[in-house]
């Protein structure tokens, strides 16, 4: 009680108003913050020259990615090779296609889908058999690396 003594009021406790109105403010920062900058931890994945992407020259030519027997039909297989994360597709039969495993809006990794591969972190969705985006918030198609198929191998081109 200094306060009154010397002439001045005491602090008052914040209303409860106040109280549940910094709390929204801060739940609201912290989606925000949640919304930008970098991936979820253990999501973003590092291609080969460590910028977080794959694509033509981020694979060595005549890597094996999988055998073409484990490539389901309108879908795809996640494979590591040289330390980049990959889908390898098959979007109708006898057709592939190899794409950048990491998501082109925050780095998270593409998984296949039904028919198409989907970004499990923000909902983007990438064509099966171009890597374009079908739905966003993703800015750009995922990478290609370009594929032959020898002896029933998908191999990078």
């Amino acid at each position: 009680m200094e306060a009154q003594r010397q002439g001045g009021s005491a602090p008052s406790a914040p209303t409860r108003r106040a109280v549940l109105a910094g709390s929204g403010a801060g739940a609201a920062l912290a989606v925000l913050a949640a919304c930008g900058g970098s991936p979820p931890s253990g999501t973003a994945t590092g291609g080969a020259t460590g910028s977080g992407s794959a694509g033509d020259g981020a694979v060595a030519a005549g890597e094996v990615l999988a055998r073409a027997d484990d490539v389901p039909v309108g879908g795809a297989v996640g494979v590591t090779v040289d330390g980049s994360q990959l889908l390898v597709t098959q979007p109708e039969e006898g057709t592939f296609a190899a794409f950048s495993a990491v998501c082109t809006h925050q780095g998270c990794t593409v998984a296949p889908g039904e028919g198409e591969l989907v970004c499990p972190c923000h909902a983007s969705r990438y064509d099966l058999a171009t890597g374009a985006v079908l739905t966003g918030p993703a800015p750009s198609p995922l990478p290609e690396v370009a594929v032959t198929v020898e002896s029933g191998q998908v191999v990078s081109a």
